[in-house]
């Protein structure tokens, strides 16, 4: 059962309460460059992105994401770091929302200038707190990074919006530590109903990233905990938001999507299963049915253990058998397997 937790506006997006559960990323171009960030921000649209993130490390930057929003569809997020003057023009450009730590911000005039403007213009706050760069004065209290300090440090920040009647505002706690991240979660879950932003914080590479992200975020949200995900991986921004599509859809967290199930091949597979769940997922993965395919090796994995599947084949000799819901339907050649299994889908 999914955690009950207050509801932020960010753009044209919800997070929390019973939304849906948003998938994030973050740009790899210099933001300054607004062409190459534009082009960037609608492939993570095409991909599936609901938020995107942009790194803000100078006023340059800060005054290039009014440009940058005039030519994009999904919600904006301003990463600051320390310079309460990048969070004032960021605001001003017209994001939908800051990544920031108010305690980090200087003194509580600079934090409630920031907080006037977010109210006036109903931007949401996220504040992330990672277990790198906690404070100095937690670090000594605990001794290292651990979960308590994490959410000592988030609380200490709600605290000082709190003052200032600022209430939009999604909490991170991450870490690159998966225990240590789920710990941190459990536990700020049991303490406050602001919605949360998930993720493992640099989980690595493309293969061991998606493991260690897919492991952890998934964990969290079979216990109902999470709002809104961010993959974070070491290459093309685009894979996270597919890893992070994946698994909301390996939860039966986004409906609207063709599932595919296959086997994993054996000596009794007769065909090049491997190629053909590579194309066939390449060309359905713009198609928006709530389906299960199943694409199967052999008959003895095939309609029987895939019965719940509302169509797939099974390979033989040289073809296949195409069956629907466990019943075998036809025979079809090798060579028009693909063509008749997408024509088929089409059609349901």
């Amino acid at each position: 059962m999914r955690r009950h937790t207050k509801v932020v506006v960010c753009g044209n997006t919800y997070i929390g309460g019973q939304h849906p559960i948003s998938v994030q990323s973050m740009t790899t171009t210099d933001t300054r460059n607004a062409k190459a960030t534009i082009n960037q921000i609608k492939e993570l649209q095409d991909a599936g992105c609901d938020i995107v993130r942009l790194a803000v490390p100078n006023i340059e930057a800060a005054q290039t994401l009014s440009t940058i929003k005039k030519e994009i569809n999904i919600p904006i997020i301003a990463d600051i770091h320390f310079d309460y003057r990048l969070a004032i023009e960021a605001a001003k450009s017209g994001v939908d929302g800051l990544r920031l730590n108010p305690g980090n911000i200087g003194d509580r005039n600079r934090v409630k200038e920031i907080v006037k403007l977010a109210q006036s213009k109903n931007m949401k706050i996220r504040i992330g707190v990672n277990a790198g760069s906690l404070e100095k004065e937690l670090l000594i209290k605990y001794g290292k990074p651990t979960a308590d300090a994490m959410v000592e440090s988030a609380l200490a920040h709600i605290d000082i919006l709190e003052e200032l009647n600022f209430s939009n505002t999604v909490i991170s706690l991450k870490a690159s530590n998966v225990q240590l991240t789920i710990d941190a979660y459990k536990k700020i879950a049991e303490k406050t109903n602001y919605p949360l932003h998930i993720g493992i914080t640099e989980a690595g590479t493309i293969w061991g990233g998606t493991i260690k992200s897919s492991i952890g975020i998934g964990a969290l949200l079979l216990q109902g905990i999470g709002d809104t995900i961010r993959v974070s991986l070491t290459g093309n921004p685009v894979q996270e938001v597919s890893v992070g599509r994946e698994i909301l859809k390996s939860l039966g967290l986004i409906k609207n999507e063709i599932t595919i199930i296959s086997c994993p091949t054996c000596g009794r597979c007769q065909i090049d299963l491997i190629s053909l769940v590579n194309e066939i997922e390449e060309q359905i993965k713009e198609i928006k049915k709530p389906l299960k395919v199943a694409i199967m090796g052999c008959a003895v994995n095939g309609p029987g253990e895939a019965s719940d599947a509302d169509i797939g084949i099974a390979g033989g000799v040289n073809s296949a058998l195409l069956f629907k819901k466990g019943e075998i339907i036809s025979r079809v050649p090798e060579n028009e397997i693909i063509k008749i299994l997408i024509n088929e889908i089409n059609n349901m």
